[in-house]
């Protein structure tokens, strides 16, 4: 902190007197006559009086430059928990005001650090800790607002008061990390419950159409084969088929298939059902009923 604001004692450019002194381009020097100031000097060759060996005039030096201190503050925040911030704090001198500046503070540095920590333990505990770190602007704000009001009386304008660094303890850092490690887990459960979802509904969906495509695939083959034995049977005659013979012609023809899908497949469960060759379709039909009820009871006794 000591060198924010340092004043230098300076010697002119001469053996053995200060009557000329050369200022550089980034200070100002303050003129003092047998201690008392008089005038401040700018940047080139400047013919400071009279001055015998140096006793009678002498020079005090201060910078133009911007020079920043770094100001850290132990506070707490509004949910009880402890930060260390480090503000940043940017200030120069007022050329029109070197005097104040060169003569008024003792110690620049400490004085901008109180009031920095002032104003750091004024906002910070007004706010929570997530509320702290979207909100650095506004603590920067203030304290840059607090220290231009102070520190424009002694001589020194702030270019800008940054908060840097805001930094818990350890273990908060680590609770906060796990408390986000936890919800990105919790999000990422219900992302994959809601694509499991999406894939049982869909393939519910799927099946729901292959089973309706499949239904109707069935109807318009039941109904052409009945289109066909309809127009097999009463080909060449005036006949018309009643929905009874229809269904009986239709069960006889399914029953023959089915008989050939069984012979065709040596691992089948088949039931054999007696039907004699020569008897007529309604008796066939009346025959393919009663052995159907038959094997039933007796597929139960087994």
């Amino acid at each position: 902190m000591a060198s924010v604001g340092q004043q230098r004692q300076e010697r002119g450019c001469l053996p053995f007197t200060n009557c000329v002194v050369t200022v550089p381009q980034d200070k100002l020097f303050a003129v003092e006559v047998f201690g008392s100031f008089t005038k401040v000097m700018g940047a080139g060759l400047n013919v400071a009086g009279c001055d015998v060996c140096g006793c009678c005039i002498s020079f005090r030096s201060i910078s133009k430059r911007v020079e920043q201190l770094d100001v850290f503050v132990d506070t707490k925040t509004k949910d009880n928990v402890f930060v260390l911030v480090k503000v940043s704090v940017q200030q120069q001198v007022i050329p029109d005001q070197a005097e104040q500046a060169i003569y008024k503070l003792a110690n620049v540095g400490a004085q901008i650090d109180s009031y920095v920590s002032d104003v750091v333990r004024s906002q910070l505990p007004q706010m929570n800790l997530d509320d702290a770190f979207e909100n650095k602007d506004q603590i920067s704000s203030a304290v840059s607002t607090a220290l231009t009001q102070a520190m424009h009386a002694y001589g020194f304008q702030i270019i800008k008061a940054l908060v840097t660094e805001l930094k818990p303890s350890q273990d908060v850092v680590n609770s906060m990390n796990e408390i986000n490690k936890q919800k990105r887990l919790r999000d990422a459960a219900l992302m994959a419950a809601e694509a499991e979802k999406i894939r049982v509904v869909k393939k519910a969906e799927a099946e729901c159409e292959s089973a309706r495509l499949q239904g109707e695939g069935i109807a318009k083959q039941r109904e052409a084969i009945v289109e066909g034995l309809k127009r097999s049977v009463t080909s060449g005659s005036q006949e018309t088929l009643s929905s009874e013979k229809i269904s009986e012609l239709l069960l006889i023809t399914q029953y023959f298939e089915t008989l050939k899908d069984i012979g065709a497949n040596s691992k089948s469960n088949s039931v054999f059902i007696p039907h004699s060759p020569a008897a007529g379709v309604q008796e066939i039909s009346s025959q393919i009923r009663n052995g159907v009820l038959q094997s039933g009871p007796g597929q139960q006794r087994m």
